[in-house]
């Protein structure tokens, strides 16, 4: 029996989807920068204040803000970390407006961050900075700027759609403008378009296809999939950064994978093979302070030298720093190692690199405007800030810092739209057609999917990657979207209709798989998360180019596109003559 589809259709001005810092600072800001009257509209995939990825951060958030440190050293920092291939004036501002952002964090919004006796912000050390600038609440600071946005956002007049499931941006029938965003509500399993004079996506990455990765699996870079299909370009898209210290808790667990913060590095905690060696310094002088990249394929090739099947991954140690020290100021993650059955103060934890960020997105300007009118991108969603490798701390800084510049410029660009938009009625049908394509066959396993696909992407386009190696990768994964695209989903009762959102997720998760191994295969040398062994040099530093890919006529096409080296140049530097190489203390 035919399925009867209706379309609820839903008004708003300003629509922001997702509720990290990103979206939750864009609605904020947007409030207060429109004109009265405005409305303003947050939809979430989950719940607000529960989920998406700042909720998760550990470590802390980049700020120039200590003894010595400067947004020029920040910027270089970011630079150098990203291996020259950042969009400089967006790193710039990034940097630039971190110490605005800490302030409103502070002043504005109620979060109480680490501080010295002297009552300064403490900041920590954290790998592949010159300057200890992280700044802190513990080792769970996403959940303290999460739950006071969340507190402001709730007492504000602002429209909630919760559990609300977006699955296709819609353009006006001209292509030249958004008209709205097309979602499932999850609650019913009903179809809502809602219209909208400007959308901010803030949705978040989350390389979920990987065997091992950090955020929770509920973040398939749905995203990513919606700017692909209408047609936006997306940039660096072959830069997935692997955090090196994945807790590896076993297969019956959802704890492999999570992330061991990069503050026990920086705090002096050692990496160690299974014969006991600190083997870092094999790899880079650095030692475990080297950049996530670096020290990701350091473990990673000390785990191919290991012909133990008992041991995956290798150790790290803190027990040298003292227990106690280590469980005062590590409690989050000591208790989180206890919960999986290894004690982090006095023992050995092992470790394995774990999917944990993305550095390609849509490709956006510093105001956070697209290609498209209407549409905004900020946090993991938007390339270019980062380049090929983000800096730890510098990630919740992104969000923030553009979700709020989203946030104010789509309140002052709003004053020039006079009305609504309406909507390509074939694209939203087109849509609604894709989402529905599993209800009418017979139903299979989507898991015993993903599960093959992350194999795929762990093996075949990991942390260390070649070009035939990844061309296979690229056909297991057509394998894997035929099939997908034939196993068919439960119709009967769509409310909560999990396996439902399975299929959605892993039809996400392929689309995009497909973009990061094609530009993976287009880039053929070695920059930062992206380490090719048949191509291991860098290349040029002043020929640096990105990579950016489209989808046309159903079919991604990948070019390059030149750096532009708009406040530095390779060899240069910003930072004063006379200023320290670096001001951080050797461990």
């Amino acid at each position: 029996m035919p399925l009867k589809i209706e379309i609820d259709r839903h008004d708003t001005d300003i629509l922001i989807l997702g509720s990290g810092g990103a979206g939750l600072f864009a609605a904020l800001h947007a409030q207060r920068s429109a004109p009265p009257g405005t409305r303003v509209t947050i939809a979430v995939k989950g719940l607000i204040g529960k989920c998406g990825c700042t909720r998760m951060v550990q470590g802390g958030y980049n700020v120039a803000l200590g003894r010595g440190d400067s947004v020029e050293r920040h910027f270089m920092d970011t630079i150098h970390g990203g291996k020259w291939l950042p969009d400089q004036d967006m790193a710039w501002r990034l940097c630039e407006q971190a110490v605005v952002r800490v302030r409103e964090l502070e002043n504005e919004v109620g979060c109480f961050f680490d501080r010295e006796a002297d009552g300064q912000l403490h900041h920590k050390a954290f790998a592949g900075q010159t300057a200890d600038r992280t700044v802190h609440k513990g080792d769970l600071t996403g959940i303290e700027i999460i739950n006071r946005l969340m507190e402001q956002v709730l007492s504000r007049p602002i429209e909630k759609l919760q559990e609300h499931r977006a699955i296709g941006l819609i353009p006006t029938a001209d292509g030249s403008a958004l008209a709205g965003v097309l979602f499932i509500d999850m609650r019913s399993g009903t179809f809502r378009f809602v219209r909208a004079k400007t959308v901010m996506m803030g949705t978040g990455g989350g390389p979920t296809m990987y065997k091992y990765h950090t955020p929770s699996g509920d973040k398939t870079m749905d995203g990513l999939a919606m700017a692909l299909r209408l047609g936006l370009p997306l940039r660096d898209m072959e830069m997935v950064q692997f955090h090196p210290t994945g807790l590896l808790a076993g297969e019956h667990t959802r704890m492999t994978g999570t992330v061991l913060e990069e503050g026990l590095r920086g705090a002096g905690g050692q990496l160690l093979n299974a014969r006991g060696d600190r083997f870092m310094f094999d790899y880079d002088p650095r030692g475990e302070r080297a950049t996530r990249d670096v020290v990701s394929r350091g473990i990673y090739a000390e785990m191919r030298k290991n012909n133990d099947p008992d041991q995956v991954g290798m150790f790290i140690s803190m027990a040298h720093l003292g227990p106690d020290n280590v469980r005062r100021k590590f409690s989050g993650m000591v208790k989180r190692c206890e919960d999986s059955g290894f004690d982090l103060a006095a023992g050995k934890v092992e470790v394995v690199p774990t999917a944990h960020y993305f550095m390609g997105g849509v490709v956006v300007d510093p105001d956070t405007r697209t290609a498209i009118e209407g549409l905004y991108v900020a946090g993991e969603d938007a390339g270019g800030a980062h380049g090929s490798n983000r800096l730890g701390g510098n990630g919740v800084a992104n969000s923030t810092v553009y979700g709020g510049v989203a946030g104010d410029v789509m309140g002052m660009d709003i004053r020039a739209m006079t009305s609504l938009r309406d909507p390509d009625e074939a694209v939203l049908a087109a849509e609604v057609d894709r989402a529905l394509r599993p209800l009418g066959k017979k139903p299979g396993h989507v898991l015993s999917l993903r599960s093959r696909l992350q194999e795929a992407m762990w093996e075949d386009v990991g942390v260390m990657r070649t070009g035939p190696g990844m061309e296979r990768g690229l056909k297991r994964i057509d394998e894997i979207r035929a099939e997908l695209l034939e196993t068919g989903v439960d119709a009967s009762n769509l409310a909560f209709n999990l396996t439902w959102h399975d299929w959605l997720n892993m039809a996400s998760l392929t689309e995009v798989s497909e973009v990061i191994t094609k530009a993976g295969i287009a880039r053929e040398n070695s920059r930062g998360a992206h380490f090719r062994e048949d191509f291991p040099e860098a290349g040029a530093l002043e020929e640096s180019y990105f990579t950016m890919a489209r989808q046309q006529n159903g079919v991604i096409e990948v070019e390059r596109s030149p750096v532009r080296f708009t406040i530095v140049r390779p060899g240069e530097t910003i930072l004063p003559e006379g200023e320290p190489e670096t001001l951080v203390a050797q461990a």
